[in-house]
């Protein structure tokens, strides 16, 4: 049988020279890569978007496993010869779709030592100082976010199982006994539970009821006004006929920063609802929250210290490598009596005096993701932080003036944080119907992306076809915010 002298040992793993060797080519393409897509030079970052078709990467791995191990040089010529050029750079200063984020170099370092410790935090005794680095470095957080210091704060992966968790703790709040009885089978003794959310809520809330077993058809959204919040009166009213008809209100969930438009709606309002009515009330500042950090953002946050949970992702706006969502719990006890189980191999004798993270969640592995935050507010410090968070909004703002000076482009909601929501509208296209231009902008959209220089999508607000510009790379300047709009403006002219 033909031998590969490069192939990891049939025994033990790779010698520890050999690692050394490979780690620093690893470093080498990282740090070659960060100076490309930060380059002065625009023409030499690389594209976000690939020419890619569905299967162009499938065709180009074997279908079956390799039975003898490859060289760690095939391999990583592999990843940069098949993955890279297939893959859509998020880590790209021209990313501007959902919502841009960046892996900072400070956070991919803590990457690599999180990989290397390969701790699971499920009980204090399996991963000390991942536990207390968690809480307090979520402490650091509330604290620079102007919440409470002693906020209870506990880290998931998405804001879609935050989420998830806060709703389970909800339905734990309302006493239906849901974690020992279950829902099914138990008729007229279990109403149906309601969660009310704006029209413009994100969808992790509807699948958060899907999975918790409340149902998509209970998740009742609220209407806007032309701030695009949820109307407190209308939600008001939601209760009140819901209550009559039977069902039982459960949750609110309020948002600052909306993932279609940016708009946050009026917290101080719903927390007063939500306390005289005896409803959990969540908040969703998944992107935003960081923008607590700012003095002169604040007015968008007020009320929601009062939440009964919030959360926030630093993987979003925190230049935090993806993944790392933070769910806050004034009331962690019902999280713990909503998921707390123990089997006798997870006792210790430290259960006690100590804090088991597995108590609080559905989760029992848990990567030791707090470093990365940890590094990254310890680099950046939270005024370095605020100055980047700052810089984006600036510079969403001066895309906005391109295209308030532009006679063929609109704003279709106020800027709000570092979020444009625009369209085109062209002159010659003056008086057209909303058919006609959702057509454009659609075409529009297809076009800039198929060039791939730069990535948006799009969103529909009070039934207007929106392109949507997000900044939040650390690497996007003045000059590439320039470039995407006369990139933008140049493809509009092929529209018709």
């Amino acid at each position: 049988m033909p031998h590969n002298p490069d192939s990891i040992n049939h025994f033990g793993d790779m010698p520890p020279e050999e690692f050394h060797q490979h780690a620093e080519s690893v470093i080498a393409w990282i740090r070659d890569y960060l100076a490309r897509v930060s380059s002065p030079n625009l023409e030499q970052v690389p594209r976000v978007l690939p020419a890619t078709e569905p299967g162009d990467v499938r065709k180009h791995i074997p279908q079956s496993p390799p039975m003898l191990g490859e060289s760690v040089a095939d391999i990583l010529r592999d990843f940069e010869n098949v993955i890279v050029p297939n893959t859509t750079l998020w880590n790209n200063p021209n990313f501007f779709a959902y919502f841009s984020i960046t892996a900072s170099s400070i956070g991919i370092l803590a990457e690599f030592l999180i990989a290397a410790l390969n701790n699971n935090s499920m009980v204090w005794k399996s991963g000390q100082a991942a536990t207390e680095l968690e809480r307090t470095v979520l402490g650091w957080l509330a604290e620079a976010m102007g919440l409470p210091r002693d906020l209870w704060g506990m880290i998931f992966d998405t804001a879609s199982l935050s989420t998830m968790q806060a709703i389970a703790c909800a339905r734990e709040e309302a006493g239906i006994e849901a974690r020992e009885r279950g829902l099914a089978g138990r008729g007229a003794e279990v109403p149906r539970m309601r969660v009310y959310a704006s029209e413009l809520v994100h969808s992790s809330i509807d699948k958060a009821c899907i999975t918790l077993g409340l149902g998509a058809e209970n998740v009742v959204k609220i209407p806007v006004n032309e701030r695009l919040q949820m109307q407190p009166k209308a939600l008001e009213a939601a209760i009140t006929r819901d209550r009559a008809a039977g069902y039982m209100p459960i949750c609110v969930v309020g948002v600052v920063g909306t993932t279609s438009a940016g708009s946050s709606d009026d917290i101080t309002a719903l927390a007063s609802i939500c306390e005289r009515e005896k409803i959990w009330l969540h908040v969703d500042a998944a992107w935003a929250g960081p923008a607590a950090m700012l003095e002169e953002w604040r007015d968008r946050f007020q009320g929601w210290e009062r939440a009964d949970s919030i959360v926030v992702n630093p993987h979003k706006w925190l230049f935090v490598p993806i993944d790392l969502s933070v769910l806050y719990c004034r009331k962690p006890n019902v999280l713990k009596q909503a998921f707390s189980l123990t089997p006798e191999y997870l006792k210790t004798t430290e259960d006690d005096v100590v804090e088991n993270m597995m108590d609080y969640g559905i989760q029992l592995g848990r990567r030791f993701r707090s470093l990365k935050l940890w590094f990254v507010m310890r680099y950046f410090g939270v005024e370095g932080i605020k100055s980047r968070l700052r810089e984006h909004i600036a510079l969403a703002q001066l895309f906005a003036e391109l295209v308030k000076q532009h006679p063929d482009f609109e704003l279709t909601t106020p800027v709000e944080f570092a979020l444009v929501c625009f369209r085109y509208k062209p002159e010659s296209h003056a008086g057209a119907s909303e058919t006609t231009l959702e057509r454009l902008n659609a075409e529009l959209e297809e076009r800039i992306n198929a060039e791939g220089a730069i990535f948006l999508v799009h969103t529909k607000l009070h039934d207007v076809y929106t392109l949507r510009f997000a900044i939040g790379n650390l690497h996007t300047s003045e000059a590439h915010v320039r470039r995407a709009f006369e990139r933008i403006t140049g493809v509009a002219t092929h529209v018709q």
